[in-house]
């Protein structure tokens, strides 16, 4: 009889650790994704989109579908389901593990100004900032859209839909970015500063190196506080944790 896997994805961690664990003997994974990107890539595994109705309908759903582990390789953002999976792992009794990337550091270079929210990097932004690029995600745009005296750089993977945006430019794309690139987008627009999320991992690190090596400011969100729990930093260790527990 096969284990059973859920694999909260949406990141390229994700991905990768479905395509991995497909190739496991004796595992049949599942991948959950949220919905909010609308074209997610080739996804290994079964597939399913939405959330699940919080806690109450994760439990329901791990007990109809006989879930035996769960991985949670959400965006390190995507906190609420990482509470909502440690919560509803715990009243099942199925192991749980959490794939986070580290967060990036501070180098002395670097010239960040560290805040807790999206709203408070909003909140400072005209005390220095003329002309912006942001990267936070599309979801998280309006609380600049009020910003009259900046000018926005935008990108996201999909287009933003029924919020009020920025006044700027807003680019569709999907990292990774190379650092050359991410250096002649911030010349071309004359950026003076960027607000992005300290998301960790490679994909987007370049945008960082840039800024520092160019001088320009980083105003960056530091991620919440994540549920207690069996953590690793990449795939690799999620495998050996999955092959560990399936001892194999």
């Amino acid at each position: 009889m096969k284990a059973s896997l859920l694999i909260l994805g949406g990141t390229a961690d994700a991905s990768e650790l479905a395509k991995q664990a497909c190739n496991i003997p004796g595992l049949e994974v599942r991948v959950s994704l949220a919905g909010r990107t609308s074209q997610p890539g080739d996804i290994s595994g079964i597939v399913r989109i939405g959330g699940f109705g919080g806690i109450d309908g994760l439990i329901t759903y791990l007990r109809a579908e006989n879930i035996d582990l769960l991985i949670d390789a959400t965006h390190p953002f995507a906190s609420q389901i990482s509470w909502n999976a440690a919560a509803a792992v715990q009243k099942v009794g199925i192991p749980c593990l959490m794939l986070v990337r580290p967060q990036w550091e501070k180098d002395e270079n670097d010239n960040w100004v560290e805040v807790e929210s999206v709203q408070t990097a909003a909140d400072i932004l005209p005390s220095f900032a003329k002309r912006v690029f942001l990267t936070i995600g599309r979801q998280q745009l309006a609380p600049f859209a009020h910003l009259d005296n900046i000018w926005f750089l935008m990108r996201a993977i999909d287009p933003p839909s029924d919020i009020p945006l920025p006044q700027g430019k807003l680019l569709l794309a999907r990292g990774p970015f190379s650092l050359e690139d991410e250096k002649k987008l911030l010349l071309d627009y004359e950026i003076d500063t960027i607000v992005s999320k300290n998301s960790g991992g490679s994909a987007t690190y370049a945008k960082i190196v840039a800024a520092r090596e160019l001088g320009i400011k980083v105003v960056i969100v530091q991620r919440a506080a994540m549920p207690a729990g069996e953590k690793v930093a990449d795939v690799e260790g999620a495998v050996e944790w999955l092959l560990n527990k399936l001892k194999l």
